[in-house]
């Protein structure tokens, strides 16, 4: 597998573009992992408590990937500590965060990393950690977590997060439903702590859906000058940590065929609209998941070797435009039989 593959492994090491120690972040330090995880839905136990969504799920995801840890606790600042707050507001916080990774591309690549590359490779590395905080939860807990930027902090250096869990969506048959049954579904900003329910399934996807987005339409607004690419190309770069976040923990966890199933329906290129046949003089109507990149990208299990991929990611990282032979093997730009 090369370093820049998307498909999951069981190394733990630090957090790199499709998992811990992969992509441009570094010299890698594996631990392999000696006990696989089987997934259990969490739901209601004495660790999962009915007012929060996460820490079960965090707690998890730090038995199997020691180099992220996330705490449930305010967010902090100071000592490499990043607050999100200030990441979506001071432009100086930002290009700090972004000056890290282009440290670590001169580091690893023995030449200065573009701007707008060192840029696009920091937005991927908060975004794949960050999204995982929503996700997470979704697939062991079926709660989803209502969080702004405001709510978390990182400390890229230590591969730690913290989170101020709050309102969370849940399902129906959740344990916390019947405290969340008087509360309305669609919560105020900033919602309020406890559980909102949704009727299904479906509900819960879209939810997750939309949490997400409200997340990162701030981070991708604050990142845009620095990486000097449109939304629609932005969109598809958040699009694609997302997935390689769940797939990865997913596949650590021992579920990852389960992961690739849930990813692929939760961003299925449906479209939304009025039943019934479509109107050729109206507009196309926009994909179920937009503004996230339709498709998942998975494809047939790959054979052939480490050089190839069954993930095709939907933005290009351009780390190539540092080391020809870096590209990724899941690289839109590369062409696969």
């Amino acid at each position: 597998m090369s370093a820049h593959s998307t498909r999951p492994t069981p190394v733990v090491t630090v957090v790199g573009r499709a998992g811990p120690g992969t992509g441009p972040a570094g010299p890698a330090t594996a631990t392999s992992l000696t006990t696989p995880f089987t997934t259990t839905a969490t739901r209601g136990t004495a660790t999962t408590p009915f007012t929060t969504a996460g820490p079960a799920a965090y707690r998890r995801l730090g038995e199997v990937l020691p180099a992220l840890r996330v705490r449930c606790a305010p967010p902090r600042s100071g000592r490499g500590w990043l607050a999100g707050a200030d990441l979506v507001a001071r432009p100086a916080a930002l290009r700090e965060l972004i000056s890290h990774d282009a440290r670590q591309g001169l580091a690893r690549y023995g030449q200065p990393l573009r701007p707008d590359v060192a840029a696009g490779i920091g937005l991927h590395r908060f975004v794949w950690p960050a999204a995982l905080l929503f996700t997470l939860p979704w697939f062991l807990e079926r709660r989803v977590p209502l969080l702004s930027p405001g709510d978390i902090a990182v400390r890229r250096r230590t591969g730690e997060l913290t989170v101020r869990p709050g309102a969370f969506l849940c399902l129906p048959d959740d344990p916390a439903a019947p405290i969340a049954a008087a509360r309305p579904a669609v919560a105020p900003v900033p919602p309020p702590p406890g559980a909102r329910t949704v009727p299904d399934e479906a509900a819960l996807a879209a939810g997750l859906r939309s949490a997400l987005a409200d997340f990162l339409t701030p981070v991708l607004d604050a990142f845009r000058p620095e990486v000097r690419r449109g939304p629609r190309t932005l969109w598809a770069m958040a699009t694609d940590a997302v997935v390689e976040g769940l797939w990865y923990a997913g596949g650590l966890l021992g579920e990852e065929e389960r992961a690739r199933t849930e990813l692929a329906a939760l961003f299925a290129p449906g479209v939304s609209g009025a039943s019934g046949p479509p109107d050729p003089r109206a507009a196309r109507p926009a994909p179920e998941c937009a503004p996230f990149t339709p498709g998942a990208g998975f494809t047939a299990p790959a054979s052939g070797g480490p050089e190839r991929s069954d993930r095709c990611r939907a933005s290009c990282c351009l780390v190539y435009t540092a080391r020809a032979e870096a590209m990724c093997t899941g690289c839109p730009r590369v062409a696969r039989g």
